[in-house]
């Protein structure tokens, strides 16, 4: 770790298994490290699983060359046997950013969403949904206080929720229709139906991008600018991005999974105010304004650092 003169980086590395979602959990914590103290990040591939448990058998990893690391951290199950291979041979402190599927004892450190049903203890902090790379927004177009620019995020198909493209639909058309002075911008996932778009008539201040149209730094560029996101309920990585962006967020309703640990997130939200569903937002006409955006990164790195200082 590095030292109180700052004379050498914390050192960390990221074991990816290649999925887009997990790779910016850990940039995530990575960036969030970085803003905290002097930092030098790795990304390296998971190993396959054969290979992996051969080289934790066999004590030797494959990134000799690298600078030891303080810190190995990743996301997603294919990462867990390199993390604690990598640990093993090259020392340093594994992190998982999930419920694992080995033993959280075999990990020196787990950080678990809300909704994996974990509770906190030395080695375990709980955040509210994943984490990612979004930023509070500096600032916001306006108009005489009242927001410009919207963000419509669609999903599709899941084990969360029931997908209803002509539900949808009608609460978009409410939407586009009962708020004239907002300009809309609409893109997909690869999970939206392929003929959702093609339902869907063209109105004066609606904009569509589908996701094939999108770069990686798209969805951020769109949230440090539009003060209102509404969201299916199925992208619950989605509706905590727009929670860190400090966007007022909306979702969309669908019929729910009652086994679902994603609605039980969803609906906790809820509860507390921090986003609106969309028949509340027909009765009243207005969203929880998002008064404390979400931080759970750096919330994260913080508490990382307090505990390798206290664990040195």
């Amino acid at each position: 770790m590095s030292d109180p003169a700052g004379k050498r980086p914390l050192v960390v590395w990221i074991v990816s298994d290649g999925k887009p979602g997990h790779v910016n959990q850990s940039l995530g914590l990575a960036e969030a490290l970085t803003r905290a103290t002097l930092t030098e990040t790795v990304i390296l591939p998971a190993l396959p699983a054969w290979r992996a448990w051969l080289a934790l058998l066999l004590k030797r990893f494959p990134a000799n060359t690298l600078a030891k690391p303080d810190l190995i951290v990743g996301a997603g199950h294919a990462t867990h046997v390199t993390l604690l291979a990598a640990r093993r041979a090259c020392g340093g402190r594994a992190a998982v950013l999930m419920k694992p599927s080995l033993p959280r004892r075999w990990f020196d450190l787990c950080i678990v969403p809300q909704h994996d049903g974990i509770a906190a203890d030395a080695h375990t902090l709980v955040t509210e949904g994943a984490l990612n790379r979004i930023r509070p927004a500096a600032g916001r177009d306006s108009s005489h206080g009242l927001l410009r620019h919207g963000l419509i995020l669609v999903g599709g198909a899941s084990k969360h929720f029931e997908w209803d493209s002509d539900a949808i639909q009608v609460q978009i058309r409410s939407i586009l229709a009962r708020t004239p002075d907002t300009h809309w911008t609409l893109t997909t996932s690869r999970r939206t139906p392929a003929d959702f778009l093609a339902l869907l008539p063209p109105y004066s201040n609606l904009s569509i991008v589908p996701h094939t149209a999108t770069s990686p730094d798209w969805l951020p560029e769109q949230l440090a600018r539009c003060g209102t996101v509404w969201v299916t309920p199925d992208s619950a990585s989605m509706v905590f991005e727009a929670l860190t962006a400090g966007a007022a967020v909306g979702v969309f309703d669908l019929p729910v999974n009652p086994k679902s640990r994603v609605g039980r997130a969803i609906a906790h939200l809820v509860d507390a105010q921090r986003i609106t569903r969309f028949a509340n937002w027909c009765a009243h006409g207005t969203l929880h304004p998002n008064l404390h955006p979400l931080a759970e990164a750096d919330r994260c790195a913080d508490w990382i650092l307090k505990w390798l200082k206290s664990n040195i």
